[in-house]
């Protein structure tokens, strides 16, 4: 009796979840409506409420290829995306490279090295409006002109001996950024497929030599510092998706789960909960390791974060602090707790990823292909 009255109460649950889902979704894209800035193609979007395009209209460039590919795994894309898509293609520098307009060089920051600190935010950026690009419109062939020295062995292999892994949140997003290039390059063949697989090769070989056996994670100190140990797992979610993609044996990926499932089901910034989520399904995908624990895990974040949404349908990073665009340290900035499209996606991610893997086939939900969050390892 008490089995059945546990299942009864599961299904209850399961059905009282995936309600709030469907609530949820709709007030999502009615608050993604009311972001769109007038007199531009429809879909150009706001990042949040306190977003003034006169005055920052740069970042309305982030602000809809979040929106874009939030839409689009809520399978609300528009049937014809040329306009947005073209909109978008005018923030494409001659080599390839997106950019946001206004960042200058005196206000941006990721490392010493000015080259450094472009990198890291030029891969960023362009990975992620290519990826709404994507979403728009498929057969868009990208320019990856600026790609081409990493094709070079030699540059590519100084360019990992800088990679520092005393911060591997931003180095994992270094990596899983070049992968989503070289791999976009050799799927829309604007890249040679010899070059690709022989950097591809580079890149495995470097993770294989500096992953830690302990935990599954690259970073320093993680074994002695908590916080050390969070920013490596956020950092090699990005790393773990180059062997989600090519469909490589991940070393020691029963214990990256086992510290994702030490972690508690309380919610933490958009980026952190995205993390965890991603690490849990995956493991759930390609290990027979604790799934039922993974699932009840899942669970439990999912009715944190579908408690996370704002009134107007939109959801916050965190509660309390200041926002910023990623490297622009004296540029665009906001208060913390509204609803802005980077949060609402990212949040989106972690809702879809978990219903999508408790209710197979319940929803269609449109992931991304190229690498990157948001992207999630196609079900066999």
């Amino acid at each position: 009796m008490n089995m059945r009255h546990d299942a009864a109460r599961s299904d209850t649950d399961d059905a009282g979840l995936r309600a709030r889902i469907i609530t949820a979704r709709r007030a999502t894209l009615d608050w993604l409506d009311s972001m769109q800035v007038s007199g531009l193609p429809a879909g150009v979007t706001r990042m949040s409420g306190a977003h003034d395009p006169a005055q920052w209209p740069g970042m309305l460039l982030p602000g809809t290829y979040n929106a874009v590919q939030c839409r689009a795994l809520l399978g609300a894309v528009p049937a014809d995306g040329m306009a947005l898509s073209d909109w978008l293609l005018t923030h494409r520098q001659p080599d390839g490279v997106f950019r946001i307009p206004g960042m200058a060089d005196d206000a941006v920051f990721k490392k010493p090295d000015p080259v450094e600190t472009w990198r890291y935010i030029d891969f960023h950026v362009t990975n992620y409006t290519l990826g709404a690009i994507e979403m728009l419109t498929p057969r868009q062939p990208p320019r990856l002109d600026f790609i081409a020295p990493l094709l070079e062995p030699t540059t590519l292999l100084a360019w990992l001996a800088l990679r520092d892994l005393r911060d591997p949140w931003q180095e994992g997003n270094n990596i899983v950024n070049l992968a989503s290039f070289l791999l976009l390059g050799r799927a829309h063949a604007v890249l040679d497929p010899a070059a690709v697989d022989a950097a591809m090769t580079l890149l495995f070989a470097w993770h294989d030599r500096l992953q830690e056996p302990a935990t599954g994670f690259w970073g320093v100190g993680q074994s002695h510092d908590s916080r050390a140990a969070l920013h490596a797992m956020a950092g090699s979610m990005h790393n773990f998706q180059l062997w989600y993609a090519t469909g490589r044996d991940l070393a020691y990926h029963d214990r990256a789960a086992d510290y994702a499932l030490s972690q508690p089901t309380a919610i933490d910034s958009a980026c952190i909960d995205v993390d965890l989520v991603d690490l849990l399904v995956h493991a759930h995908m390609m290990r027979p390791y604790r799934r039922d624990d993974i699932c009840i895990w899942l669970r439990g974040k999912l009715a944190a974060l579908l408690a996370m949404q704002n009134d107007d349908g939109g959801f916050p990073d965190e509660r309390h602090g200041v926002w910023r665009q990623d490297g622009w340290v004296r540029g665009y900035a906001e208060p913390q707790g509204q609803s802005n499209s980077f949060a609402t996606w990212f949040r989106w991610i972690a809702i879809a990823e978990i219903a999508d893997l408790l209710w197979p086939g319940w929803q269609s939900w449109r992931f991304r292909q190229m690498l990157g969050i948001g992207y999630r390892r196609p079900v066999a």
